[in-house]
């Protein structure tokens, strides 16, 4: 009976919490964010033309307008009617005039179309207007 006493008072259960399950499900999760976060794009479906100068510079987030194949005008997803374009502009910017617009059209439009876009966009006071195209 002795003995039986003497190994209960050494049992002592252990309460820690094992986190490395949890640290695992964690990595494996950033690796799938960082997979497909790259593959997300923003803004509409657009066939945009190639181009050996296809890069974006820009570190803070950019304002993108896309033009699609029909001349409907977007302004990120959110789709703008084009004479209130510049007023749309007006309030996201505010007093920011140094940021850059980034402009989406389709390859199929028109060059006055898009150069149509282009200046009401520069009516709202932006200083920098860039076209993007895709990488042949």
């Amino acid at each position: 009976m002795r003995s039986t006493r003497k190994r209960d008072r050494s049992f002592r259960p252990n309460s820690t919490v094992n986190v490395t399950p949890l640290v695992d499900v964690m990595l494996v999760l950033l690796v799938i964010f960082m997979v497909t976060a790259p593959m997300v794009t923003v803004g509409v479906d657009v066939s945009l033309p190639k181009t050996s100068a296809a890069t974006l510079n820009e570190a803070s987030e950019p304002i993108v307008v896309s033009i699609d194949v029909s001349g409907q005008v977007y302004i990120q997803e959110t789709r703008v009617n084009s004479e209130h374009l510049v007023e749309k502009l007006r309030s996201i910017l505010g007093s920011n005039r140094d940021a850059c617009v980034y402009v989406r059209g389709d390859k199929n439009l028109k060059y006055s179309a898009v150069m149509d876009i282009m200046g009401r966009i520069a009516e709202s006071g932006v200083a920098k207007v860039s076209l993007i195209a895709e990488k042949p």
